[in-house]
């Protein structure tokens, strides 16, 4: 269980490393290339990374009241965020479109987005895992929104590729209208405080396809 927990914190620390980097690229990469969803996957890093140090906050404050309180406060400060950064990229992506201003081609924002599909998968099913055999259903979570931040990089890097390939100026806008929903969704669940982990279990099995989804394995049931 120590081991568990070390790699638990070790994945989250990785994660923050990675997205403070990533989110540097992405914001220097976006402005350099007028890339609205450049700037938007920047943004999403370093939510990652306040997701990520809430986590690392928790773990250290353990399962009392007073680590309950910090996470609340902590997951409805990353709501409102989500929510932020959600009307930015509609006004952002609206102006765009109505104006006719498009995005060039971005070299590195085409490697940060390869770098990311790669590696964000990766780190998601190892909290996943880790979580599973911790019984700790608050990294569960956040691994999920370094599963969503896998699906982010992939609209990210079509965007990026058709702009490069095929000139389509506006696919940039509409490949960062496309993030919207998600964006709003978990912003929305933050700020309701509706992610409640109390009588969870974390899981790990093929039936909820290895912690993403709910089912009704033994292992997914109320404790």
């Amino acid at each position: 269980m120590i081991g568990a927990m070390r790699n638990a914190r070790l994945l989250l620390a990785i994660t923050i490393a990675y997205n403070a980097g990533e989110g540097v690229v992405a914001l220097i990469a976006g402005w350099m290339a007028g890339s609205l969803s450049l700037v938007a996957f920047g943004g999403d890093s370093y939510l990652e990374v306040a997701a990520a140090g809430a986590v690392l906050w928790r773990l250290a404050l353990g399962d009392g009241e007073r680590g309950e309180d910090a996470e609340r406060r902590a997951r409805r400060f990353i709501g409102w965020s989500f929510i932020a950064l959600a009307l930015f990229v509609v006004y952002q992506a609206l102006s765009a479109l109505a104006e006719g201003n498009g995005a060039h081609e971005s070299i590195p924002g085409i490697a940060l987005a390869l770098a990311s599909v790669t590696l964000m998968p990766v780190l998601a099913f190892g909290k996943l895992w880790t979580a599973a055999r911790t019984n700790t259903p608050v990294l569960a979570a956040e691994a999920k929104e370094t599963l969503a931040c896998s699906y982010f990089s992939f609209t990210l890097l079509i965007g990026l590729a058709a702009t490069a390939l095929l000139g389509w100026w506006w696919i940039d806008a509409v490949t960062a209208l496309l993030l919207v929903p998600w964006l709003a969704r978990e912003g929305l669940e933050g700020v309701r405080g509706e992610v409640c982990f109390e009588d969870l279990r974390a899981c790990f099995c093929r039936a909820c396809f290895y912690g993403v989804r709910s089912c009704p394995a033994v292992c997914c049931a109320p404790a």
